[in-house]
């Protein structure tokens, strides 16, 4: 299973590194990793996505938190959160443009760039429109992507994002 961790650390430098060398040193790969200021001045958020049972992800926490520098630990993936993702993609129109730019409009993409044989496109949303989007437009050349990896802040109300889904739309 994968899991959402969120950790605050001090904006010290090494802070990082150090927390990928206790990953690397115990074999975990890090599937996803954003980090970025915190509104707390000299806070960073590290927000990661990381495959592990419960027990191995408790472990893992626990080493966390015996480095320097690491204040907070988070495991938000059963926890209510808002989840995004900025991904940027490069796609080859070819006979295909009003096709792809119709799919970009639907999932209220951005054309960010456009030439006479390319688009770039940017999307943000939750990982699960990423994946439907880019699954879309595989059928069509994309010849490169970047993406900034998950970020999530926990919901203060509670209330999941499937019942937002299931209940409002």
């Amino acid at each position: 299973m994968k899991h959402t961790l969120s950790v605050l650390v001090e904006d010290e430098s090494g802070v990082l590194s150090r927390i990928s060398s206790l990953f690397a040193r115990r074999g975990f790969n890090i599937e996803s990793l954003a980090v970025g200021p915190t509104e707390q001045k000299g806070i960073s958020r590290i927000v990661m996505v990381v495959p592990g049972d419960n027990r191995t992800i408790e472990q893992l926490i626990k080493q966390l938190y015996k480095l320097i520098n690491v204040l907070e630990v988070k495991n938000v993936t059963d926890i209510p959160s808002v989840e995004r993702e900025l991904v940027l993609l490069k796609i080859k129109t070819g006979s295909h443009r009003q096709d792809i730019l119709d799919i970009i409009k639907i999932f209220r993409a951005l054309v960010v760039d456009i030439s006479e044989n390319n688009i770039i496109v940017e999307i943000t949303g939750d990982p699960g429109k990423i994946v439907a989007f880019e699954q879309l437009l595989n059928k069509y050349s994309i010849s490169e992507i970047a993406r900034t990896g998950k970020i999530s802040l926990t919901r203060e109300s509670k209330i999941s994002t499937a019942y937002l889904r299931n209940n409002y739309s």
